[in-house]
Protein backbone atom coordinates (compact mmCIF):
# COMPACT_ATOMS: atom_id res chain seq x y z
CA UNK A 1 0.00 0.00 0.00
CA UNK A 2 1.42 3.69 -0.81
CA UNK A 3 1.82 5.86 1.20
CA UNK A 4 -1.43 8.34 0.17
CA UNK A 5 -3.61 5.38 0.48
CA UNK A 6 -1.94 4.39 3.91
CA UNK A 7 -2.94 8.29 5.27
CA UNK A 8 -6.41 7.62 3.70
CA UNK A 9 -6.86 3.81 5.56
CA UNK A 10 -5.58 5.03 8.67
CA UNK A 11 -7.80 8.00 9.01
CA UNK A 12 -10.79 7.52 7.52
CA UNK A 13 -12.39 5.86 10.28
CA UNK A 14 -12.10 8.75 12.65
CA UNK A 15 -13.31 11.33 10.51
CA UNK A 16 -16.10 9.39 9.67
CA UNK A 17 -16.90 9.38 14.03
CA UNK A 18 -16.47 13.18 13.55
CA UNK A 19 -13.01 13.56 14.99
CA UNK A 20 -10.99 16.01 13.08
CA UNK A 21 -7.45 15.17 14.03
CA UNK A 22 -4.24 17.14 12.94
CA UNK A 23 -1.79 16.53 10.50
CA UNK A 24 0.44 15.77 13.28
CA UNK A 25 -2.10 12.60 14.55
CA UNK A 26 -2.55 11.66 10.91
CA UNK A 27 0.86 11.34 10.34
CA UNK A 28 1.56 9.18 13.22
CA UNK A 29 -1.72 6.96 12.61
CA UNK A 30 -0.47 6.32 9.38
CA UNK A 31 3.37 5.44 10.24
CA UNK A 32 4.47 8.46 7.98
CA UNK A 33 6.25 11.65 8.57
CA UNK A 34 4.55 14.94 8.04
CA UNK A 35 6.80 15.45 4.94
CA UNK A 36 5.54 12.61 3.43
CA UNK A 37 2.25 13.87 4.19
CA UNK A 38 2.65 16.86 3.15
CA UNK A 39 4.35 15.40 -0.60
CA UNK A 40 0.64 13.64 -0.86
CA UNK A 41 -2.20 16.10 0.30
CA UNK A 42 -1.12 20.03 0.10
CA UNK A 43 -2.93 20.58 3.24
CA UNK A 44 -5.41 19.09 6.13
CA UNK A 45 -8.08 20.32 4.03
CA UNK A 46 -7.36 18.86 0.76
CA UNK A 47 -7.28 15.38 2.67
CA UNK A 48 -10.54 16.31 4.29
CA UNK A 49 -12.05 16.84 0.82
CA UNK A 50 -10.49 13.27 -0.75
CA UNK A 51 -12.33 11.94 2.27
CA UNK A 52 -15.17 13.39 1.30
CA UNK A 53 -16.01 14.11 4.66
CA UNK A 54 -17.31 17.48 6.37
CA UNK A 55 -14.84 19.98 7.38
CA UNK A 56 -15.45 20.69 11.14
CA UNK A 57 -17.83 22.98 12.71
CA UNK A 58 -14.62 25.36 13.81
CA UNK A 59 -14.10 25.86 10.18
CA UNK A 60 -17.42 26.89 9.14
CA UNK A 61 -17.75 29.05 11.40
CA UNK A 62 -14.42 30.75 10.73
CA UNK A 63 -15.65 30.92 7.22
CA UNK A 64 -19.05 32.81 8.28
CA UNK A 65 -17.04 35.30 10.15
CA UNK A 66 -14.48 35.81 7.03
CA UNK A 67 -17.42 36.23 4.83
CA UNK A 68 -19.61 38.86 7.11
CA UNK A 69 -15.97 40.87 7.56
CA UNK A 70 -15.82 40.84 3.46
CA UNK A 71 -18.86 41.67 2.64
CA UNK A 72 -18.83 44.08 4.81
CA UNK A 73 -15.97 45.77 3.80
CA UNK A 74 -16.56 45.31 -0.08
CA UNK A 75 -20.29 44.13 -0.71
CA UNK A 76 -21.54 40.55 -1.62
CA UNK A 77 -20.86 41.35 -5.13
CA UNK A 78 -17.30 41.67 -4.77
CA UNK A 79 -16.97 38.48 -2.68
CA UNK A 80 -14.69 36.61 -4.24
CA UNK A 81 -14.75 32.79 -3.25
CA UNK A 82 -11.08 32.30 -4.04
CA UNK A 83 -10.35 35.12 -1.55
CA UNK A 84 -12.96 33.86 0.98
CA UNK A 85 -11.20 30.53 1.14
CA UNK A 86 -7.42 32.19 1.59
CA UNK A 87 -9.00 34.69 4.39
CA UNK A 88 -10.42 31.78 6.17
CA UNK A 89 -7.11 29.77 5.69
CA UNK A 90 -9.02 26.97 4.00
CA UNK A 91 -9.29 25.84 0.38
CA UNK A 92 -11.59 26.81 -2.17
CA UNK A 93 -12.78 23.22 -2.45
CA UNK A 94 -13.48 23.52 1.33
CA UNK A 95 -15.64 27.08 0.69
CA UNK A 96 -17.52 24.94 -2.19
CA UNK A 97 -18.18 21.73 0.04
CA UNK A 98 -20.03 24.15 2.92
CA UNK A 99 -21.17 26.71 0.57
CA UNK A 100 -21.76 25.56 -3.02
CA UNK A 101 -22.51 29.42 -4.06
CA UNK A 102 -22.54 32.82 -2.68
CA UNK A 103 -26.56 32.81 -2.48
CA UNK A 104 -26.56 29.72 0.02
CA UNK A 105 -23.10 31.75 1.70
CA UNK A 106 -25.10 34.85 2.35
CA UNK A 107 -27.95 32.96 3.46
CA UNK A 108 -26.13 31.20 6.29
CA UNK A 109 -24.34 34.78 6.90
CA UNK A 110 -27.95 36.24 7.87
CA UNK A 111 -28.88 32.83 9.69
CA UNK A 112 -25.55 33.19 11.88
CA UNK A 113 -25.08 36.48 12.51
CA UNK A 114 -28.76 38.49 11.99
CA UNK A 115 -31.32 38.02 15.32
CA UNK A 116 -34.07 36.61 13.93
CA UNK A 117 -33.61 33.01 15.04
CA UNK A 118 -33.33 34.32 18.66
CA UNK A 119 -36.23 36.80 17.94
CA UNK A 120 -38.61 33.50 16.60
CA UNK A 121 -37.47 31.49 19.46
CA UNK A 122 -38.66 34.40 21.75
CA UNK A 123 -42.12 34.61 20.24
CA UNK A 124 -42.70 31.04 20.54
CA UNK A 125 -42.31 30.90 23.86
CA UNK A 126 -44.76 33.80 24.50
CA UNK A 127 -47.87 33.41 21.72
CA UNK A 128 -50.33 33.29 24.45
CA UNK A 129 -49.08 36.32 25.75
CA UNK A 130 -50.66 39.72 25.32
CA UNK A 131 -48.47 42.31 22.68
CA UNK A 132 -48.03 44.59 26.11
CA UNK A 133 -45.26 41.65 26.78
CA UNK A 134 -44.24 40.17 23.76
CA UNK A 135 -43.24 43.36 21.51
CA UNK A 136 -40.80 44.98 23.71
CA UNK A 137 -39.29 40.84 24.36
CA UNK A 138 -38.73 40.13 21.01
CA UNK A 139 -37.16 43.93 20.69
CA UNK A 140 -34.78 43.47 23.50
CA UNK A 141 -34.06 39.73 21.85
CA UNK A 142 -33.16 41.52 18.83
CA UNK A 143 -30.55 44.01 20.23
CA UNK A 144 -29.38 41.83 22.70
CA UNK A 145 -28.63 39.62 19.58
CA UNK A 146 -27.22 42.30 17.42
CA UNK A 147 -24.59 43.58 20.24
CA UNK A 148 -21.21 44.28 18.87
CA UNK A 149 -23.06 43.35 15.41
CA UNK A 150 -24.31 46.51 13.91
CA UNK A 151 -21.80 45.98 11.58
CA UNK A 152 -23.97 42.96 10.90
CA UNK A 153 -26.77 44.69 10.40
CA UNK A 154 -25.71 47.41 8.55
CA UNK A 155 -24.05 44.87 6.19
CA UNK A 156 -27.17 42.85 5.76
CA UNK A 157 -29.47 45.57 5.21
CA UNK A 158 -27.51 47.10 2.48
CA UNK A 159 -27.31 43.60 0.75
CA UNK A 160 -31.05 42.59 1.17
CA UNK A 161 -32.43 45.90 0.68
CA UNK A 162 -30.69 45.99 -3.01
CA UNK A 163 -32.36 42.68 -3.91
CA UNK A 164 -29.26 41.55 -6.20
CA UNK A 165 -28.91 37.95 -7.64
CA UNK A 166 -27.54 36.96 -4.70
CA UNK A 167 -29.13 37.90 -2.02
CA UNK A 168 -32.11 35.42 -2.82
CA UNK A 169 -31.74 32.67 -0.67
CA UNK A 170 -31.38 35.10 1.85
CA UNK A 171 -34.28 37.49 1.59
CA UNK A 172 -36.37 33.99 1.72
CA UNK A 173 -35.16 33.38 4.61
CA UNK A 174 -36.02 36.86 6.34
CA UNK A 175 -39.32 36.41 5.14
CA UNK A 176 -40.38 32.94 5.94
CA UNK A 177 -38.66 32.27 8.88
CA UNK A 178 -38.24 35.70 10.99
CA UNK A 179 -40.91 38.46 9.33
CA UNK A 180 -43.57 35.78 8.90
CA UNK A 181 -43.44 34.54 12.49
CA UNK A 182 -44.30 37.52 13.85
CA UNK A 183 -46.84 38.55 11.01
CA UNK A 184 -48.50 35.76 12.48
CA UNK A 185 -48.37 36.89 15.79
CA UNK A 186 -50.01 40.21 14.57
CA UNK A 187 -52.71 38.94 12.70
CA UNK A 188 -53.95 36.87 15.51
CA UNK A 189 -53.79 39.99 18.01
CA UNK A 190 -55.73 41.62 15.68
CA UNK A 191 -58.22 39.61 15.61
CA UNK A 192 -58.52 39.04 19.31
CA UNK A 193 -59.05 42.78 19.67
CA UNK A 194 -56.05 43.44 20.95
CA UNK A 195 -54.38 45.38 18.10
CA UNK A 196 -56.39 47.84 16.11
CA UNK A 197 -56.97 46.87 12.49
CA UNK A 198 -54.10 47.44 9.37
CA UNK A 199 -52.22 45.85 7.00
CA UNK A 200 -50.13 43.47 9.36
CA UNK A 201 -46.95 44.50 6.91
CA UNK A 202 -47.15 47.90 7.55
CA UNK A 203 -47.96 47.75 11.27
CA UNK A 204 -44.87 45.40 11.05
CA UNK A 205 -43.22 48.02 9.33
CA UNK A 206 -44.03 51.16 11.52
CA UNK A 207 -42.64 48.67 14.82
CA UNK A 208 -39.43 47.66 12.93
CA UNK A 209 -38.86 51.17 11.78
CA UNK A 210 -38.07 53.15 14.77
CA UNK A 211 -35.97 50.33 16.30
CA UNK A 212 -34.16 49.69 13.25
CA UNK A 213 -33.09 53.74 12.85
CA UNK A 214 -32.49 53.45 16.58
CA UNK A 215 -30.08 50.76 16.55
CA UNK A 216 -28.37 51.84 13.02
CA UNK A 217 -27.87 55.38 14.50
CA UNK A 218 -27.24 54.77 18.02
CA UNK A 219 -23.62 55.66 17.79
CA UNK A 220 -23.97 59.08 16.16
CA UNK A 221 -26.63 60.16 18.55
CA UNK A 222 -24.75 59.10 21.61
CA UNK A 223 -21.72 61.27 20.36
CA UNK A 224 -23.36 63.79 18.81
CA UNK A 225 -26.43 64.65 21.22
CA UNK A 226 -25.73 62.69 24.32
CA UNK A 227 -28.06 59.99 24.69
CA UNK A 228 -27.40 57.95 28.10
CA UNK A 229 -30.13 55.16 27.65
CA UNK A 230 -29.48 52.10 27.68
CA UNK A 231 -30.03 50.03 24.46
CA UNK A 232 -31.93 47.46 25.88
CA UNK A 233 -33.86 50.73 27.62
CA UNK A 234 -34.29 52.61 24.58
CA UNK A 235 -35.34 49.59 22.27
CA UNK A 236 -38.21 48.56 25.54
CA UNK A 237 -39.56 51.98 25.05
CA UNK A 238 -39.73 52.07 21.24
CA UNK A 239 -41.48 48.89 21.47
CA UNK A 240 -44.25 50.19 24.06
CA UNK A 241 -44.68 52.83 21.99
CA UNK A 242 -45.83 50.77 19.32
CA UNK A 243 -48.11 48.91 21.62
CA UNK A 244 -50.09 51.85 22.50
CA UNK A 245 -50.34 53.38 19.34
CA UNK A 246 -51.74 49.97 18.33
CA UNK A 247 -54.32 49.79 20.58
CA UNK A 248 -57.98 49.89 19.58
Amino acid sequence: MDSRSRILTAVRPAFAKGARPSVQEVSRAAGISRATFYRHFRSRDELIHELAVDPDPATRDRVLETALDLVGRHGLAALSMDELGATAGVSRATVYRLFPGKPALFREVVRAFSPLEVVVETLSGLQARPPEEVMPAIAMAAARGLRGRMGVLRAVFMEVSGHGPDTAEAIEYVFTRGLSAVISYVIAQMAAGRLRQMHPVLALQSFIGPILFHLMTRELVEERLGLDVTVEDAVSQLATSWVRGMRP
